[in-house]
């Protein structure tokens, strides 16, 4: 299987920490007994450590890329007083972590700056992925902000063209202006880790009808601009198509071998030149998929065990309901539970019993055969440790650190 390099993708890790290993012991003693046909208790309940927050599905961008594209702007908006009931009866059962994202803008929410005061009232590790058109929010909260909160830009550009090609903002908007507004970010709070996101593009990639626009020769460029405007990182992974009749993500799928050869040999070459061009300026992260695409893996991320582990210890929380998957999201045959389906303890107990149903009787070695699933060496990690003889108490304990997955 695939292991990542980077500390931040490395996931058994993260399950190992002083303040999750309980949850991944009790987890695997549960699921022991599950499968020896004993009788654990009938639902496992424990809090997600880490959740996907879906504010709102509106968005102010038309990324002809999106693999949200079915669910944006579709009315989708989460009450205030839902959002709050949700991280407290979370918070109170093990939640650590919350990344708002995906579906639509975070910032475009009417009370981002409350909700991400809430978040860290209640002392939980926040990311944020945006696509820095509103930006001016995010620094209105940035004195909130911790060693280990992040703010991850989606830009995926370093010229104008290219941006608007790849994001179709609907107002006029400047890549200058966002990166400069960023620079202030970091510069007003130097604790929170900025983040310049990067999808490659390569020629011949179409989704929904739309020819997407190559942004392969732009990557050290990007990494030049990471540096210049103080970005801590800069994070390249290939782009992901959603196959409609499946809605599943998938990574050069029906590419046959000589054009797939073709486009990881490509993507090589540009980045070992944005690896060359970064020098000590800024860290170059790379995805666990892209890994994978590089090493000629791609095949091995899409062969998962049977039992998806990772739907425990993460969740995705939208407007259109709860998912077990980010890959899934909105998709009914991962839904776990209604868009409330964590506000108070009555609804997160039945939610507790639509995961563990999907535990269960969720297939991911056929639901997720063609995705390149980021998790997949950690659900094997779990997997392995399952059905060896191996005892809970000998999974080593790591210290805290990073509770995002």
């Amino acid at each position: 299987m695939t292991q990542s390099k980077n500390k931040e993708h490395d996931f058994s890790m993260k399950l190992r920490q002083s303040s999750v290993i309980r949850g991944l012991r009790n987890y695997v003693d549960w699921l022991r007994k599950i499968n020896g046909g004993k009788n654990p208790p009938p639902v496992f309940n424990m809090s997600p450590v880490s959740i996907n927050l879906d504010l709102t599905t509106a968005c102010n961008f038309s990324c002809p890329h999106c693999v949200d594209s079915e669910i944006t702007n579709t009315g989708g908006y989460l009450d205030p007083d839902v959002v709050k009931s949700t991280l407290k009866t979370l918070k109170s059962h093990g939640l650590l972590s919350v990344i708002l994202l995906g579906g639509g803008e975070p910032t475009l929410y009417r009370e981002f700056e409350e909700i991400v005061r809430y978040i860290k009232s209640l002392d939980l590790q926040l990311g944020i992925v945006t696509n820095g058109s509103k930006l001016s929010r995010v620094l209105s909260v940035a004195d909130v902000l911790q060693p280990h909160d992040w703010v991850r830009l989606s830009l995926d550009a370093a010229s104008q063209d290219t941006f608007n090609k790849l994001h179709r903002p609907r107002t006029p908007t400047l890549l200058t202006d966002i990166l400069e507004t960023a620079n202030k970010l970091k510069k007003l709070n130097p604790k929170v880790s900025l983040g310049y996101s990067f999808v490659i593009m390569w020629e011949g990639l179409t989704y929904n009808g739309n020819d997407l626009a190559p942004n392969l020769h732009e990557m050290a460029d990007a990494v030049g601009l990471a540096a210049k405007y103080e970005f801590d990182y800069i994070s390249f992974k290939p782009c992901l198509i959603r196959v409609p009749e499946v809605r599943k993500e998938t990574l050069l799928d029906s590419v046959d071998d000589e054009r797939a050869q073709g486009i990881i040999k490509a993507v090589a070459k540009h980045l070992e030149t944005a690896k060359n061009a970064a020098g000590g300026g800024v860290k170059v992260l790379e995805s666990v998929n892209l890994i994978a695409m590089l090493t000629h893996q791609v095949q091995a991320l899409k062969n998962q065990p049977k039992t998806c582990h990772m739907q425990v210890f993460n969740s995705v929380v939208t407007p259109m309901g709860i998912f077990h998957c980010p890959a899934f999201r909105g998709v009914d045959a991962a839904r776990i539970g209604a868009f409330d389906g964590y506000a108070g303890e009555e609804k997160f107990q039945r939610t507790a019993k639509g995961l563990t149903n999907s535990i269960i009787s969720f297939d991911a070695s056929k639901e997720c055969d063609r995705i390149a699933c980021f998790y997949n060496h950690v659900n094997w990690w779990i997997e392995d440790f399952i059905r060896s003889d191996r005892r809970v108490e000998d999974i080593e304990e790591a210290q805290d650190d990073n509770f995002f997955f």
